[in-house]
């Protein structure tokens, strides 16, 4: 094994369990755009896995589950804080998101960056941000 640190390259994918899989495939296709690359039924588990790409080559893998666990209390729960995406203009896409229905919170700075940034939910309710890319 080497010494050195291991080069890690990008995020490749971020995996999301739904609770209802036909909403949560509009939502994640057709509010937010993101390409369908493959869709798998996993009859064993009764599943389905959706692996969705965005256009930088990183994905969001959709699965379902039969009576998933619910996500534990917000907003600081232990595990993944949230998924945030990269756009030109956040202040746009928050009012294109609003048009769709979607409810976005206030655009906020990062006081660290100077970057504008905002958040938004997921049909269950898992938190997803907008995040100004430079």
């Amino acid at each position: 094994m080497s010494h050195g640190a291991p080069i890690l390259r990008g995020i490749h994918h971020a995996a999301i369990i739904c609770s209802d899989y036909a909403r949560s495939r509009a939502f994640y296709t057709e509010v937010l755009g993101l390409r369908v690359i493959a869709e798998n039924h996993r009859a064993e588990r009764d599943s389905w896995k959706l692996d969705l790409g965005l256009p930088d080559g990183g994905q969001v893998e959709l699965f379902s589950f039969p009576d998933p666990p619910p996500r534990p209390t917000t907003p600081e729960a232990q595990g993944l804080r949230h998924l945030a995406f990269t756009v030109a203009d956040v202040a746009a896409t928050k009012a294109w998101l609003e048009a769709q229905g979607v409810a976005v919170e206030p655009v906020r700075i990062d006081p660290h960056t100077g970057r504008a940034f905002t958040f938004f939910r997921d049909p269950d309710g898992l938190p997803l941000e907008l995040y100004e890319a430079g």
